[in-house]
Order: structure tokens, then sequence, then C-alpha cells
């Protein structure tokens, strides 16, 4: 099954869904994996601070070192892709994650936790960009949509079920468990990719790209820190200034960086390419408006309503599962059509739920909640991964690689940052509704206001990007011209 990284092997063989299915799965394992873990934590963190007689500051670190490390590693991946294999370095951080997770799962200590989840996430960053690269890569360009599809639905499904599993584990059994039910996930993943994903070509790049694999994990990491202090504690306190400070000085330096180097660590020259440009601007202000807003829908249910975790994700469980029945539509569209219809639709639909979401109050009943969310969810199926598939399909093949890392790293950060500006938004509406109110002020109708704010806001994120749907074009198949090696020829980017 070996396939090599230049050319178009898809096309020159017949496409046969059986023999993709087993590489698929393996890939689809390890993603839902790490996924799934990015949000199980959330639910026990008020367990995991009365077992360890910490505090909140303490145990918000095993959330914040393990995104510390995802970012810091991402922009890693498709280096060691090329220098060592996808296949080798997909198993191996799936290794890696798995042993981190039973690390966590024995910790006896907040200072242990927080150390093994740092082990997690450097396990876990690399696996997103690099199976997704190498999914895009076995799938062929007419059947790209159905297949990247098919991928999308653990990317969707699994943050909308980790609250779920996790509720449930940590009401009925120990939160260990969340941490422990990854080894036999991830033993799984690591037999199905050793047995199932197809070795690549890989060789070390003449130049090695030294200051950018120095300056990416820094810029990447003190961005996130310096995003997370301020979301969370101030925008003014020292850390956040550190981070933002620091790591924009970094990142800086790393895009003058890649630009002049032969070899970049994440290839930032195609942006030159209009289709890519254009495709990830809406994938960024679609990221935007719905990972900022998913944070608050459950903030909403427990802390207005007082559901539970475990009943939290039981009403959310109509988003995941409308996203995953839309993941197939949008996949056959996006084929047939290209990505405008279908991100059209769905970011329509998206916006249009969110201006409903903008209109609950503290009593609003679940049979007005949950079907906007299932609506909602159905939206994000159908414009997430043709959105993905259409950036990709807009560079060059050969530099999918470096591109996947490239994606991937910066939705890290503009998730980041909507998070931080849409919880520092929210908090300041709370503000101005308890002044408007004055004496007779009610702390839970402000609360509540300033959730429907937030929705309103993401609402208007999403309806710009409606309007910038209506520029995309198909991306013209780029030709893949062999210089040194197979190296793409940049020029090709041009006018584009």
């Amino acid at each position: 099954m070996s396939k090599p990284l230049a050319g178009h092997p898809a096309e020159e063989a017949p496409f046969s869904l059986k023999a993709i299915l087993p590489p698929l799965l393996a890939v689809v394992v390890g993603m839902i994996m790490v996924i799934l873990d990015g949000t199980v934590v959330n639910v026990a963190v008020p367990k995991l601070v009365d077992f360890f007689h910490s505090d909140l500051k303490t145990i918000q670190w095993a959330i914040t070192g393990y995104t510390l490390a995802l970012s810091a590693v991402i922009p890693l991946a498709g280096w060691m892709t090329d220098r060592f294999g996808a296949k080798q370095v997909f198993v191996t951080t799936i290794i890696m994650f798995v042993l981190g997770s039973a690390l966590c799962s024995i910790a006896q200590s907040a200072a242990q936790l927080i150390i093994y989840r740092v082990i997690q996430g450097l396990g876990g960053g690399m696996v997103a960009p690099i199976g997704m690269a190498m999914v895009f890569k076995l799938a062929p360009p007419e059947r790209r949509g159905a297949i990247m599809g098919m991928l999308g639905v653990p990317m969707l499904l699994a943050p909308a079920l980790g609250p779920v599993l996790s509720g449930w584990l940590v009401e009925y059994a120990t939160w260990r468990w969340i941490f422990l039910i990854n080894v036999p996930i991830g033993v799984v993943a690591v037999i199905l990719g050793i047995a199932y994903l197809p070795k690549a070509d890989h060789h070390a790049s003449k130049k090695l790209d030294l200051l950018g694999i120095i300056l990416a994990p820094i810029a990447f990491s003190m961005l996130a820190y310096g995003v997370n202090e301020g979301g969370s504690v101030s925008w003014t306190s020292k850390g956040a200034e550190l981070g933002l400070i620091v790591g924009g000085a970094a990142l800086i330096l790393f895009i003058l960086v890649e630009l002049i180097h032969k070899s970049p660590l994440l290839e930032l020259r195609v942006f030159r390419s209009t289709d890519f440009t254009r495709g990830i601007i809406l994938a960024w202000i679609m990221q935007a408006s719905l990972f900022g807003c998913m944070l608050f829908v459950p903030l909403y249910l427990q802390n207005i309503r007082q559901f539970t975790p475990l009943e939290t994700g039981l009403i959310l469980l109509p988003q995941a599962l409308c996203s995953g029945l839309a993941m197939p539509i949008s996949g056959r569209v996006f084929d047939k059509y290209g990505a405008r219809p279908i991100a059209f639709v769905g970011l329509t639909i998206i916006a249009v739920m969110l201006f409903l979401l903008g209109r609950i109050e503290a009593s609003t009943s679940l049979y007005y909640i949950m079907p906007v969310l299932g609506a909602m969810g159905f939206g994000m199926g159908l414009s997430m991964m043709p959105l993905n598939t259409h950036v990709l399909n807009a560079a060059p093949r050969q530099w999918v690689n470096r591109v996947t890392p490239l994606t991937t790293a910066m939705q890290q950060v503009v998730v980041s940052f909507a998070i931080a500006g849409m919880t520092g938004f929210m908090t300041s509406r709370v503000t101005d509704h308890m002044t408007e109110a004055g004496q007779s002020a009610n702390p839970l109708t402000a609360a509540v206001q300033s959730f429907d704010d937030v929705f309103i806001l993401s609402a208007c994120l999403a309806a710009v990007g409606v309007v910038l749907s209506l520029i995309l074009r198909k991306p013209k198949e780029m030709q893949v011209v062999s210089g040194e090696e197979g190296k793409p020829d940049p020029s090709l980017m041009i006018g584009h």
C-alpha cells in the first residue's frame, strides 16, 4: 500500500472504498480519542480540586498545560512527517498520548497530573494535522469531499460527547476513568495504524529550518498562554502581557523566517493563492463564531438552568447527532458543486440559529433550545469539512504536510482569541446590564441578557461568513512542478 508523496496516485489507480476504509478508521479512532480528551477534563475540574485538596487555579493548569503542549508541537507536524514519515509519526504520537493518559489515571498529586497532561498534549498535538494530511492524500479528488466528511465526524461528535462521557464517569465511577478509557482506544488506534496506514516516502530537508523549529513552539504556546491568562484573569495581568508580547514577537520573527527560508517549517507562501486565503479567512470566522459560542451554551445550561454536567451533555447530544447526519450530505454536495453552495447554506443556518439563541431567557423551554441546537449542529456539519477540504484543495498537493499544521495551529489561536474575547465581552455586558437596571438589578437577569448578547455577537460573525461564502470558487487544479526532489515551484502560486 505504499503511496508516493509526489504526483497523483489517487488518480492513477481506480478508487476503492474498501481499500480506503481501514486507514480512514485508523485515523478516525486516533483523532476521536485526542479530541474527546480536550473536553472531558473540564467537567471533572471540581472533583479534581476536592480530590487533590488543591485550588481551582492550580487544577486549571491541567487544562492550560495540555493546551500549551498542543500548541507547541502542532507546527512541527509537517517537518516531522517529511523527516520520519506520516505513519511512523502518527503511531508514535498516539503511543505517547496513551502513555500520558495512563500516567494521568494514576496521578497522586496535582503537580503529577499537570506534568502527565503535558505529556498527553505533546503526543496529541500532531494527531489531527497528520491524520488530515494522510486522508486527504489517500482520497481521489473527485471523492475528496465525501472522504474528508467521514473524517469530520469525530471532529464534531467528540466535543459534544465528551461532557456526556465525562459527566457519567465522574458521577457514577471515578475521575481516573476519563483518562484510563483512552488506553484501550489508543491500543486499537495503534494496531489499526500499524496494520493499515500506508507507508509514505520521507526525506530530510536539505536545509533544516532550525529557527522555525525554535520560534514556532514559542510563538504559538506563548500566544495560547497569554490569551488564556487574559480571558481567565485579566488582559493587564503579568501572565497575559508576557504571553502576548513574547508570543507576538516570536510570531513576527517566525513569519519573516518562514518567508525567506527555502524549506520552511510552515508553508506560508500558500497564502499567495487567493482561493486558499478566501477559504481560510472564512474558516476562521466560522470557527470564531462557533467555538466561542459552544463554550457558552453549556455555561448557560449549568450556571443559569442548574443542570448537571451529564444532563448538559445529553441536552447537547442532538447538536452532535445532527452534525454527524449532515457530514455525508456535505461531502457529496462538495464533490459535485464545490464549497460555495454548501458553505452558504450551512453558515446561513448557523447564523439564524444563533440569532434564535439570542432570545432565550432563564425559563426558556428545552423544547425550544434543543431543536435550535440540533439545527445549528446540522449547519456545522454542512459547512465545516467542506471549508477545510476547500482550503487543502487550494494548496499544492506536495505542500499538504506543511499546510495542515498551519491551519490547525492558526485555528488554535483563532479559537483561543474568540473564547477569550467573548468571555471579556460577556463580563462587560453583565456590568452594563446591572448598571442600566440600577437598584432593581437582578444578577440572574443580567447574566441571561449577557448570554443573549454573546449569541447575537456570534450570529453577526456567522452572518459575515454567509456574505464571504459567496466569493468562494472551486480552486483550479494546481500543477506540481518537480524542482529539487519534487519541491513545488512557488511561482505557481502567483496570480492563482
